[in-house]
């Protein structure tokens, strides 16, 4: 398929088929089909191959590996023509250069551009064609055939293949005997430049591969399987339902499963987005791909392979990628409209100049100059130039933009909808409080605490531990370090025997609580942080909370997201408490919390169908199919790969300002992109009238399109001053 009227052709004969149901997206290069009945996977392919395409039946996920759009093909054909371009281009331009056979050395250079460079062209105007459409490629190969061939007409049986001949630096608007004049260098020119933009496109387009790629990359590759008692680490593929495996501190957990033994905190914030660590004991079920981060566990596997959290993850991503309508080339849809009229003009000015007795030569000179002139080369540069602009520019304030399908999506954006764990907040767990018992000092209460939760690996410790190491100094040392499983810690620092936990943990060791620590603990948790005790020698001594901490700047951004606009909405998986703190901190009015990753896309598509442009900020495993089934997918560069790649705009630095930024850089590009369509074509349809007049000189012809060119290209590099706010 060469453009999204492919995509559309392909999906009406599909849905013709009785019992059919399909949607076809140029951006993923796939279809997705429902069928039933007599009509077989081969009747599906058969009609695609009728309609003038190929296809084939999907492999699966682990086993593809699709080659990388732009690939060498496109890559080779472009240096070839670049090559054997430029020495045409500076021939017909430069008269020095006009050595007495020079115009077949034009020929000779210019003919593989034409015909080799340009196959991909004239191959997709030859599928159009049959179809009754027309597109930039039907115009690309219309215009460089009319030139290619009229120059040959004028080699082999006019006068410009005659020793000697030079085209003279001039424009004087004049009648010309066609005979005598080549466009060779208009028809290598255009196709090369062209090639340059589909390649450009081509390196820029969504790779939606790439993302469920990543999504099967996250899972454990080996896991250590208990066979009598022994274990046996093998490939995570040879895993069974029913075997016990064995997950130490720090490894991802291979598969879906239920602890059979010990007990330890799961960070699961990748793919359920829940901030703080889930303790995990036996009976409790855990996914595959988080990450244990404290003790050792024995888990039984209940799903493996296909069936598991994370591979229905991948198949929401890519249902969600196949949903996406794909946004027409602005450049094919002008195209639509100018071709059939050029082709009307040209066929005019035919009949006009046989209709007064001109003589043929004269009415085919002035009809090919028509389609010669129509065929403007600033066409291909007007979305890549501008692209490349915006997208250095925006590189360089830590905003990568994908394609220009993307900057279609930011247009009409007006609801944003925010991932709360590492997108709004840090992503990582901070001290918030202290709140120490009645007569102790907080920082006294922090020291104690911070040593011995820096024996721990939980997150809770690592927050703890940091806080006390900035606010207090060196911490002293720990003896006799005990881990109590999902209760808290012990140990004795400085002759004290210090304890560090929930309340389970102090009641354990008989240690009474005031009543002032009870309310500070409770308070705690009703907003959704996480609340610990600290005792000393059998007295408690005070709270210490900790939370997700919400970004400096995240404030700041939702105000700079309101003044575009748009209107915020804040979507979790964290419990509603945290949310609702968190939207409040930051000015968010609407809140959708306790959301699974399957929901968080039911809530985008949801908001779609009132009719809501979506853009959706997310930076986590769990927010790769909403950031997919969004209309504009913004992730976080601090953020997995997954979301990265399932995403249109990367925000390189994490910060949230750079989500309005980026919209405000994109709709900039966008209008860019419109004005360089508007003058590629208008400096050349200003000269249509002297090519239907018989009037066009090579000079002229050249020069617009040069002028055109340079026009674009100083346009775009305006995206340089770009400023963020």
């Amino acid at each position: 398929m060469t453009c999204a009227s492919c995509a559309s052709r392909i999906e009406k004969k599909l849905n013709r088929l009785d019992g059919v149901t399909a949607t076809v997206n140029y951006a993923t290069e796939k279809a997705r089909v429902s069928y039933g009945g007599d009509v077989t996977a081969a009747d599906l392919i058969a009609t695609v191959e009728k309609t003038g395409y190929t296809a084939r039946l999907p492999e699966p996920p682990a086993a593809a590996a699709p080659e990388e759009p732009g690939g060498d093909g496109l890559r080779t054909r472009l240096l070839v023509s670049t090559l054997l371009t430029v020495p045409v281009v500076a021939m017909a331009m430069v008269p020095a250069l006009q050595v007495e056979y020079w115009q077949w050395l034009s020929l000779t250079l210019a003919a593989p551009v034409v015909v080799w460079g340009g196959l991909p062209f004239h191959r997709a105007a030859w599928t159009n064609l049959r179809h009754g459409a027309a597109t930039m490629d039907t115009l690309v190969s219309l215009g460089t055939g009319a030139a290619f061939a009229w120059s040959l007409y004028a080699l082999v049986l006019g006068t410009a293949g005659e020793p000697g001949m030079t085209h003279p630096f001039e424009l004087t608007i004049a009648r010309t005997d066609g005979s005598a004049t080549i466009y060779l260098e208009a028809a290598a020119g255009v196709t090369t430049f062209l090639l340059a933009g589909r390649y450009a496109e081509a390196r820029s387009k969504r790779r939606a591969g790439a993302a469920l790629r990543a999504l099967l990359e996250l899972g454990a590759k080996d896991v250590a399987v208990l066979r009598g008692g022994v274990e046996h680490r093998v490939p995570v593929d040879r895993l069974a339902v029913g075997d016990l495996f064995v997950v130490r501190p720090g490894e991802k957990i291979a598969a879906d499963g239920e602890v059979t033994e010990g007990a330890s905190a799961v960070d699961a914030a990748l793919l359920t987005g829940e901030s703080a660590p889930v303790e995990v004991g036996p009976g409790d079920a855990v996914v595959g791909a988080t990450v244990n981060v404290g003790g050792r566990l024995v888990v039984r596997a209940t799903r493996i392979g296909a069936e598991t959290q994370l591979a229905q993850m991948a198949r929401l991503v890519e249902e969600a990628q196949h949903g996406k309508a794909a946004v027409q080339r602005l450049a094919d849809r002008v195209s639509g409209v100018f071709v059939p009229v050029v082709l009307a003009l040209a066929a005019a000015t035919l009949g006009f100049w046989i209709g007064t007795g001109a003589g043929l030569p004269a009415a085919f000179t002035a009809a090919v100059a028509v389609l010669i002139i129509a065929c403007p080369c600033a066409l291909g540069l007007a979305t890549p130039t501008a692209l490349m602009v915006g997208t250095g520019r925006g590189a360089q304030l830590g905003i990568l933009i994908k394609g220009p399908e993307v900057l279609e999506s930011t247009r009409a954006v007006d609801t944003v909808v925010l991932d709360k764990t590492g997108t709004v907040t840090t992503g990582r767990m901070t001290l918030h409080d202290v709140v120490p018992a009645p007569g102790v000092d907080a920082d006294a209460v922090l020291r104690l605490a911070g040593a011995l939760e820096r024996a721990s690996e939980h997150p809770v410790a690592r927050a703890v531990a940091a806080a006390a190491a900035e606010r207090t100094g060196p911490l002293p040392a720990v003896a006799d370090f005990a881990n109590v499983a999902g209760l808290g810690v012990r140990g004795v620092v400085e002759g004290a025997a210090v304890v560090v936990g929930r309340a389970a943990l102090l009641q354990q060791g008989s240690v009474p609580v005031p009543a002032g620590l009870t309310r500070a603990l409770t308070a705690a948790e009703a907003e959704g942080r996480t609340a610990v005790l600290v005792a000393a020698d059998g007295t408690a001594l005070g709270v210490l909370t900790v939370a997700d901490a919400v970004k400096e700047t995240s404030a700041a951004a939702v105000a700079r997201l309101r003044g575009l606009g748009l209107h915020p909405i804040l979507l979790t998986g964290d419990n509603a408490a945290v949310a609702r703190s968190v939207a409040a901190e930051v000015g968010i009015d609407e809140v959708v919390a306790e959301v699974l990753p399957r929901d968080k896309v039911d809530v985008v598509r949801r908001l779609q169908a009132e009719g809501r442009v979506v853009a959706m900020v997310g930076d986590g495993v769990n927010d790769a199919a909403a950031l997919a089934q969004a209309d504009l997918g913004l992730a976080m560069g601090t953020g997995t790969d997954v979301a990265i790649q399932a995403s249109d705009l990367t925000l390189v630095r994490g910060d949230l300002r750079a989500a309005a930024d980026a919209i405000r850089l994109a709709r900039r590009t966008l209008a860019i992109i419109r004005g360089n369509l508007f003058w590629a074509f208008a400096y050349n349809v200003a000269a249509i009238p002297l090519a239907a007049a018989g009037l066009l000189n090579p000079m002229i012809a050249g020069a617009a399109m040069a002028l055109s060119s340079v026009f674009v290209v100083t346009n775009s590099l305006r995206l340089r001053r770009f400023a963020p706010l």
